[in-house]
């Protein structure tokens, strides 16, 4: 059984830094204000919803199948508040800063209507924060971290991400050119 939840543990984390970095990548484009991929914008905003919420759902695989396998060591507190545990404790407690992120995220995504778009945007932003401490958890936690191919997933996160941020601002620097603006 141990070697299931090690299994389980390892493949969903992957897989949820790989949705993690689709929900980011989408969400910068979709801010641009053109369509992205090919698709309009709600079609990209149901991608970007729907890959989060699965994401969501990889993440606490991930997360209950660590807490059950024996070698991780986990206790429940451990998954709350960062840095305390026995295995790996920096690296550990990257996941559980960017899982604490990610339930403010998807909580605040829940209650959107009854904060206001304005506060919803304003605390969506930390997921300019939980990606990054996700990314160095993947990098830094678990037994494949020096293969070579979780690093390929890695650097294809990676570009991934950065293609879209740089996607962004040429489209946010054309705009300020076509306004006349200044920079």
């Amino acid at each position: 059984m141990n070697d299931a939840l090690w299994y389980l543990a390892r493949g969903t984390g992957v897989t949820s830094l790989v949705l993690l970095t689709v929900v980011v990548a989408l969400g910068i484009a979709n801010r641009v204000g053109r369509p992205a991929f090919g698709l309009p914008r709600f079609g990209v905003a149901l991608v970007h919803r729907d890959a989060a919420l699965l994401a969501v759902g990889f993440v606490l695989v991930h997360v209950v199948s660590l807490f059950f396998d024996v070698y991780a060591q986990l206790e429940l507190f451990d998954l709350i508040v960062p840095f305390g545990a026995t295995y790996s404790p920096m690296w550990t407690g990257l996941g559980t800063v960017a899982v604490d992120l990610l339930i403010a995220l998807v909580g605040t995504s829940l209650l959107r209507h009854r904060l206001g778009l304005r506060a919803w945007r304003v605390t969506h932003w930390l997921a300019y924060a939980c990606w990054p401490v996700a990314f160095a958890h993947a990098l830094g936690a678990g037994s494949d971290v020096g293969t070579w191919w979780l690093r390929s997933v890695a650097g294809a996160c990676l570009a991934a991400v950065l293609a879209a941020v740089a996607w962004r601002l040429s489209t946010s620097e054309r705009r300020t050119v076509l306004s006349g603006g200044s920079r």
